[in-house]
């Protein structure tokens, strides 16, 4: 019975990540505050959005491996963002937005 229970437990562990891939990479906490020099550091940022698996709004920065959560709020992170939009790669998090891209693509080779 204690080996069903475990085998059962694994197989939903399993199941639970082949269908939420993204569920342990979520923000849960983010800072108010963000110390300077670090934006200038940024190597590419996500934005998420409070839908779906991760329930809080962030800023999410990579610098050297390393992942900063921050609030969208702040002031200095908006105007930073805005500016710096073109210039610092960004991951997308919407496939809607990726299939888009390769119908344009598709649509210009026939013509």
């Amino acid at each position: 019975l204690v080996l069903f229970i475990s085998m059962l437990f694994l197989t939903l562990l399993l199941l639970f990540l082949a269908l939420f891939p993204g569920a342990f990479n979520c923000c849960t906490k983010v800072s108010d505050e963000i110390p300077k020099g670090i934006l200038r550091r940024v190597e590419r940022f996500e934005i998420q959005k409070a839908d779906g698996l991760c329930h809080l709004e962030a800023v999410i920065l990579y610098i050297e491996d390393r992942k900063f959560c921050v609030s969208p709020r702040i002031r200095k992170v908006k105007k930073w963002m805005k500016k710096n939009k073109h210039k610092i790669p960004r991951k997308k998090t919407h496939g809607r937005k990726q299939r888009r891209t390769k119908i344009i693509k598709k649509k210009e080779k026939k013509q």
